[in-house]
C-alpha cells in the first residue's frame, strides 16, 4: 500500500489527531486536580525517548521487541510502587528528621537527582534547537542550536519565576495535549496499516551481541521510561495521596502507550537502516502510513523535547525547594526555576551536553537505588500492622538489581 497514493489516512489521521486534542484540552479535563497532577510524570516518561524506543528494542531484542518493552515498562512500575510507598512513609519520616539514616539516603539520593535533572533539562532544549534548526538554512550550526536552546530555557526559567509552577503546569497541559494527540493519530495510522498489508508478525532479526550486552542495553533503556519519580517533588502541590494516583495513571498510561507503539510499529521495521536509531528514522518510516503523519510527528516531537523539559523543571524546582528546607533555608519554588535553568544554559555552553547526558542515565539509576534502600529502611522502622511481609525482602532485590544497573548498564543507543 502506497502511503501517497491512499487518501484515506491523510484524512482520518489529522481527524483523529484534532478529536484527541480537543478532549484533552477540554476544561472539565483541565480543572481536574488528578489530571493535572498527572500530566507532569507523564510529560517526562514520554519524552525523547518515546520515537527511538522502538529502534532500539529492535536492535536489541529482535522479534520479541514488544515483549522486552513489556519488561522494562513492569520493572518501571515496581520502581514506581518504590517511590509511591515513599511518599506516603518515608517524606514523613523526613521532615520530621527522627531518622538520620533516612535523612542521609534522601539527601543523597536528592543530590544524583537534581544533578541529573539538570542534565536532562539542557539536553531536552538542546535537542529541541536541534531537531527545529534541522529544517532551516542553520541546521549544522551547533552556534545556532546552543543560541535557541539557551533562548527556550531562559523563556521556562522566566515562566516559572513570573507565574510558578502553575504557569509551567499549564505551559505543559498545552504540549502535552498535543503530543498525546498525535501519538493516538500515530498508533491509529499503524493499526491502519498493518490491517491493510496484515502484517502483524513482527520482522527483522536483533543486532550480533552476547546475552551479557543485551542485558545491558535493556538495563540501559529503563531510563527512557524514566520521569514517574516527578510527582515525588510535587508536594507544594498535590496530597501524598494524589501524586501516588497520579503516578500511576502516568505509568499505566506511558505503558499502554509504549508498548502499543512498537508492538504496531515493528513490522515497518525491517525497512529501517541497521544502526539508525534515532527520532528522523522513526518519521521518515511514518512517511509509509500517510503522507501527513511525517509533518504531524515533527511537531510531536519537538513537544515531546518542551514537555519532558518543563516536566523535569517543575520535579526539580520542587527538589531544590525541599532540599532547602532541609538545610534549614527557604528557597520559593518560583526562585528555584531560573536557578535551574541558568545552570542548563551553563551546562550547555560549556560542555559537549550530548556526552554529558551520560552521567544523568547513571544518576537517575543512582537514585532509584537510594529510593530502594530508602524504602527498605523504612519499612523496618515501620510498625508490623503498616508494614507487608514483602515489603524488605523486595526493596532489597530491587536496590541490589539497580545497583547492577548503576554499574553495568549501558546507556541506550550508546
Amino acid at each position: 500500500m502506497s502511503a501517497q497514493g491512499d487518501v484515506l489516512p491523510n484524512i482520518l489521521l489529522p481527524v483523529i489527531a484534532l478529536f484527541v486534542a480537543v478532549v484533552l484540552l477540554h476544561p472539565t479535563l483541565l480543572r481536574s486536580p488528578l489530571w493535572r497532577a498527572t500530566i507532569t510524570p507523564l510529560a517526562s516518561i514520554i519524552g525523547s525517548g518515546f520515537l527511538i524506543a522502538a529502534p532500539l528494542l529492535a536492535e536489541v531484542a529482535g522479534s520479541q521487541a514488544a515483549l522486552a518493552m513489556l519488561g522494562i515498562v513492569l520493572l518501571a512500575l515496581m520502581i514506581g510502587g518504590i517511590i509511591r510507598f515513599n511518599i506516603a512513609h518515608a517524606e514523613p519520616l523526613q521532615r520530621s528528621g527522627s531518622d538520620t539514616v533516612v535523612v542521609r539516603l534522601g539527601n543523597a539520593g536528592d543530590v544524583a537527582l537534581a544533578l541529573a535533572y539538570v542534565i536532562s533539562v539542557a539536553f531536552y532544549i538542546r535537542l529541541l534547537a536541534a531537531f527545529a534548526l534541522s529544517m532551516t538554512p542553520w541546521g549544522n550550526a551547533a552556534l545556532a542550536a546552543d543560541m535557541l536552546a539557551s533562548v527556550v530555557l531562559a523563556a521556562i526559567g522566566l515562566l516559572g519565576w513570573w507565574r510558578g509552577f502553575h504557569g509551567l503546569e499549564w505551559t505543559e497541559l498545552v504540549a502535552v495535549s498535543i503530543k498525546l494527540s498525535i501519538i493516538a493519530a500515530l498508533l491509529a495510522g499503524l493499526l491502519w496499516h498493518d490491517i491493510a498489508n496484515s502484517a502483524w508478525a513482527a520482522t527483522g532479526s536483533s543486532a550480533e551481541m552476547t546475552l551479557v550486552e543485551r542485558l545491558r542495553m535493556l538495563a540501559g533503556m529503563l531510563l527512557i521510561v524514566q520521569g514517574f519519580e516527578t510527582s515525588r517533588y510535587l508536594g507544594h502541590a498535590y496530597s501524598p495521596t494524589l501524586r501516588r494516583r497520579s503516578m500511576l495513571l502516568a505509568q499505566l498510561l506511558a505503558g499502554v502507550i509504549y508498548v502499543g507503539f512498537v508492538l504496531l510499529v515493528q513490522p515497518l521495521l525491517q525497512y529501517l537502516p541497521h544502526g539508525q536509531a534515532d527520532e528522523t528514522a522513526i518519521i521518515s518510516l511514518a512517511g509509509q502510513v500517510a503522507a501527513v503523519l511525517p509533518w504531524m510527528l515533527v511537531v510531536a516531537a519537538l513537544m515531546s523535547q518542551l514537555s519532558a523539559a518543563i516536566a523535569d523543571t517543575a520535579g526539580a524546582g520542587g527538589l531544590l525547594s525541599q532540599v532547602a528546607r532541609a538545610s534549614h533555608r527557604t528557597l520559593p519554588q518560583h526562585r528555584a526555576y531560573p536557578l535551574l535553568t541558568v545552570a542548563a544554559i551553563m551546562l550547555i555552553w560549556l560542555f559537549d551536553i550530548f556526552e554529558v547526558v551520560a552521567i544523568a542515565s547513571r544518576a537517575f539509576a543512582f537514585y532509584y537505588m537510594v529510593e530502594a534502600l530508602l524504602a527498605w529502611r523504612v519499612a523496618r522502622l515501620l510498625p508490623a500492622r503498616e508494614r507487608r511481609i514483602w515489603h524488605v525482602p523486595a526493596f532489597v532485590l530491587m536496590a541490589l538489581l539497580l545497583l547492577l544497573v548503576v554499574l553495568f548498564a549501558r546507556a541506550a543507543g550508546g
